[in-house]
């Protein structure tokens, strides 16, 4: 091991001793069994919704123990780092409702960027290389690569261990002379593990976990060909969650498999470990099975999905909040919302993404609200997603809310057309005349007619059309020249003899649906027609009829 001032002669001069830190950021002053938790998303890509269901369940026990919840951006990939991904990052979580207590910008324990800790990280490398328990290692790619290649046809465990870590015992002389040189170099970690060992710890969801322990002596700082000394996740992990105070860790399953390495670093250190909380990722239905939700493949992965279809905050969290413990879905969702997630309830499966679950919970959740409450929401998003909308909103406020107010106030079971706010435009757009394209005889979803009989029929409909207040009365208007047209008086009569019919009552009023909402299916036709006025239903029906 070279000695001490071989090792210093290595770092800035200046570089602060452990004590510097461990003063700069003491112990948290909070209650007796406060949680201290973190979300570490990576902005080498968009935030995955798992990212959401973690930072839910991380807020949720940080608040309820009285602790704190940070969210730090583990940016030490900068080769791979997106631009743009870190504000995205702080929109989604905003958006949901999910703001850290501490991020970049408010917080004692900072930076929260890991691109922005190097001297932390440095400090506690240089430690552990006076320790003898990390050394310098410049072993070349093509070394690496041809001890693979050694060991795989000794069909032997891969990796950087015991006789295969070429750097691990050279002589000091040997280290001396490649650094004289100016080589590339990194720092490793001298991993105590054996190749048959096995390390043992309680998670806080799974229970007693038995796993292989590391033997590998893995990088802990990336190359010294860097201006910028960045260290690996693991030793990042280390270092930043101690700092940090962080004494809980909940993360994906997938890093089960590192839990002996980043024991093994925090002993090296001194430090005291965290409790860990490994949940399962979030799973899709596919033709035969199930497999893991993809960025690449789906696009409900991401958080920005649904964000941009509008889906409310609330409903995605009650929905994820369920996810968690089916004890909580079962419940109403602002008792789900108050409800404390309990990771020694959570499963061990992942949970299944269920897009048409999430849309009826979603759909349940607006018929709920107030036509003022919809009617903002929908502006909100569509000033980012949907711009062309918001002047038509704006011009024609009291006709939005008498358009929402169509079966769904002081009705029994209101009218769930909305599951998220990009419905707006093609459930409730006919209602306004700069969204309506009027309807020509002869258009397809005029079924059944001929565009001759439709523009008769709407012709008698505009002629004689009186603008009556009770429901039974108005559509009388329709059954009246239904008869007069030849149509039969109901369904049945019709199938008994259809060729004597051009249709029944049903064909007849489809003509004016169409005409006044462009659909074959919408609200109750009275309603429609109460709320638009008028002078726009004869308009519209004049366009049939012209």
């Amino acid at each position: 091991m070279p000695d001490r001032a071989v090792i210093d002669a290595l770092f800035p001069a200046d570089l602060p001793e452990p004590a510097y830190w461990e003063q700069r950021y003491p112990q948290r002053d909070l209650p007796d069994g406060a949680m201290v938790t973190r979300v570490g998303p990576s902005p080498t890509g968009w935030l995955h919704i798992g990212a959401l269901y973690v930072g839910a369940i991380n807020r949720d026990i940080a608040h309820r123990t009285g602790g704190r919840y940070l969210l730090r951006i583990e940016d030490t990939d900068q080769a791979r780092e997106v631009q743009g991904a870190v504000e995205q990052f702080t929109r989604a979580f905003d958006y949901f409702g999910l703001p850290a207590d501490e991020a970049e910008g408010h917080g004692d324990y900072g930076p929260y960027f890991q691109s922005e800790r190097e001297q932390q990280y440095l400090t506690y490398a240089r430690e552990l290389l006076r320790e003898g328990k990390a050394y310098l290692c410049f072993a070349t790619e093509d070394e690496l690569a041809d001890i693979r290649r050694r060991q795989e046809a000794s069909k032997i465990p891969p990796g950087y261990y015991g006789g295969w870590a070429i750097w691990r015992d050279r002589p000091d002389e040997d280290v001396q002379a490649k650094l004289a040189e100016g080589a590339p170099y990194v720092v490793r970690f001298r991993s105590p593990g054996q190749v048959d060992g096995r390390a043992v710890f309680t998670d806080a969801i799974r229970g007693r976990l038995e796993h292989e322990d590391n033997r590998n002596d893995v990088v802990i700082l990336k190359s010294s060909a860097n201006a910028v000394r960045l260290p690996t996740y693991h030793f990042a992990h280390a270092v930043d969650d101690h700092l940090m105070r962080v004494n809980l860790v909940i993360r994906a399953d997938e890093w089960i498999s590192s839990v002996p390495t980043h024991l093994q670093l925090f002993a090296a250190l001194g430090f005291e470990q965290p409790t860990y909380a490994h949940i399962a990722p979030l799973m899709k239905q596919i033709s035969g099975g199930k497999r893991k939700l993809s960025k690449r493949k789906d696009p409900e992965a991401s958080v920005d999905f649904y964000i941009a279809e509008g889906y409310p905050a609330k409903a995605v969290l009650y929905y994820l909040k369920g996810l968690t413990n089916g004890r909580i879905a079962e419940l109403p969702l602002a008792e789900a919302l108050d409800a404390p997630i309990k990771l020694d309830e959570m499963g061990l499966a992942g949970p299944l993404i269920d897009m048409a679950k999430l849309d009826d919970i979603s759909a349940d959740h607006i018929a709920t609200l107030p036509g003022a409450e919809i009617l903002a929401a929908v502006r909100e998003w569509a000033l980012t997603h949907d711009a062309d909308l918001v002047p038509v909103l704006d011009g024609n406020q009291e006709l939005a809310l008498a358009a929402l107010a169509v079966e769904r106030e002081g009705v029994e079971n209101p009218r769930k057309d909305l599951r998220k706010w990009s419905d707006f435009r093609p459930a409730y757009g006919f209602f306004f005349p700069e969204l309506f394209t009027p309807v020509t005889a002869g258009d397809e979803r005029i079924e059944g007619v001929t565009p001759e009989l439709a523009r008769a029929f709407a012709a008698d409909f505009a002629d004689g059309y009186q603008h009556l207040a009770d429901g039974q009365e108005w559509f009388g208007q329709i059954r009246d020249l239904a008869a007069k047209h030849g149509y039969a008086k109901n369904a049945k009569e019709y199938k008994k003899n259809p060729d004597a019919y051009p249709g029944s009552i049903r064909e007849a009023s489809q003509i004016i649906r169409v005409a006044l909402t462009g659909s074959t299916r919408s609200p109750d036709l009275h309603a429609v027609a109460t709320t638009l006025g008028e002078d726009e239903v004869l308009r519209r029906i004049r366009a049939v009829a012209a």
